[in-house]
């Protein structure tokens, strides 16, 4: 027997207490009347909404100033407080929570875009920021929020939403286990940031633009990159719904910004398919080329495994096969040097692009492929360490997490008290 199911039998043997949000007190709101002036300035902090929202408890290094008058009636964070986001874009992450579980130091209030409700001294707040964020309970704080294109939480449907609350003993017990996950994730976090340091260190290093003598004691030659491939824009078939279409033989893939893995090196499939009509109004890859995203994250390079179709928000790189090796470009051009490169020739307007030109028009050193060959072997274990879903660090961080939810799912369910 755990040692859990040893504390339930001798604390509650006939099942644990549930109560309502409503049996706790009434919800509070944010900061209330404060102009844009009042921001950025003061002798008080408030919790930012994304704090909410990527902490289940509060992160007391991400807080931002802003001024409260001596005679304002705001509401002041104390430890024990749980705090919903009010709204979101997307269902599924409508009413994320986060819980105060030390007093502050300093005054502290809350962002207009959240609300709270102060927790019982019978709840321990290391066990509602895990509680509030279990599966069950976010399925009932889900279907609380209503909305077409934004979700806002509803407070009196919240307020019937139900949650267990086992003896102190229990709840410091689940919250050790729990802690421990945790711990263990933040510490492989940790290292996948230094791997990630640590390549971007010999990436640099390796691909040499000071055009020393490499191992070999030849002199790498720095030229432009469009004297050594083509470079052209994709383009997109207007409107693009009269094309979009069912995968088959009489359809291509459709490569949007979303069917590439942010720290991804290939594009592998994709979620929608167009006519072969759109896709002569397209621009086509097949495998081995490159395609280069030039606007939002624009300069992120990634190598097609398909044969597909590309928007006019990527460009095609093909064609380099006589001067580099495929993996040697692709560290390449994620290279500091190549990076700052392209943030200074995508300009720093609101909307920062890439076009076809500018990217012909960068310089990227180019070894002679015996030496690319030996610098790939290098940085492709680097590469794979750090972002190799399937067997790298992001992989195993996966993996805990995947285990982390399943204990946390499995100790926070408890059989109700009759």
């Amino acid at each position: 027997m755990s040692r859990i199911d040893e504390l339930i039998q001798t604390y509650c043997p006939n099942g644990v207490e549930y109560i309502q949000l409503a049996d706790i007190g009434p919800f509070e709101s944010g900061l209330r009347s404060k102009t844009k002036s009042d921001f950025g300035r003061g002798n008080a902090f408030f919790i930012p909404y994304k704090n909410v929202f990527n902490n289940i408890a509060v992160d007391l290094s991400d807080l931002e100033r802003v001024a409260i008058g001596d005679r304002e009636k705001q509401t002041q964070i104390h430890r024990g407080d749980l705090i919903f986001t009010a709204s979101s874009e997307n269902l599924d992450e409508a009413g994320m929570t986060s819980v105060m579980t030390v007093e502050p130091k300093d005054r502290i209030y809350l962002n207009s875009f959240c609300f709270l409700v102060r927790l019982p001294e019978r709840v321990r707040p290391d066990f509602a920021k895990y509680l509030f964020r279990s599966t069950e309970l976010r399925k009932q704080i889900v279907k609380c929020a209503n909305g077409v294109t934004r979700f806002n939480l509803s407070k009196q449907l919240l307020a019937k939403v139900k949650f267990p609350v086992p003896p102190c003993e229990v709840q410091d017990e689940i919250v050790r286990i729990l802690d421990a996950f945790t711990k263990m994730e933040a510490e492989l976090e940790a290292e996948l940031e230094a791997r990630t340091m640590q390549y971007g260190h010999y990436r640099d290093a390796l691909i040499d633009f000071k055009n020393t003598k490499n191992h070999l004691g030849e002199n790498p030659t720095t030229r432009l990159l469009g004297d050594m491939c083509e470079i052209v824009r994709g383009a997109s078939p207007r409107p693009i719904r009269s094309f979009i279409t069912e995968p088959g033989e009489d359809a291509l893939p459709w490569i949007k910004i979303g069917d590439v893995p942010a720290e991804g090196k290939y594009v592998t499939d994709t979620e929608q398919y167009v006519t072969l009509a759109g896709a002569e109004k397209s621009r086509i890859v097949n495998p081995g080329d490159f395609i280069l995203s030039n606007s939002m994250s624009f300069g992120r390079p990634y190598i097609s495994q398909i044969r597909g179709c590309i928007h006019d928000g990527w460009l095609k790189i093909s064609g380099f096969e006589d001067s580099f090796l495929p993996d040697y470009l692709y560290h390449a051009l994620r290279s500091s040097d190549v990076q700052r490169q392209f943030t200074s020739a995508a300009g720093s307007g609101t909307v920062s692009n890439l076009n076809a030109q500018t990217v012909r028009n960068t310089l990227v050193p180019v070894p002679p492929l015996a030496e690319q060959e030996r610098i790939v072997a290098i940085l492709d274990k680097f590469d794979a360490l750090v972002n190799d879903i399937s067997s790298g660090l992001p992989a195993e961080i996966e993996a805990r997490r995947k285990q982390y939810e399943y204990y946390r799912d499995r100790l926070l369910s408890f059989e109700e008290a009759k």
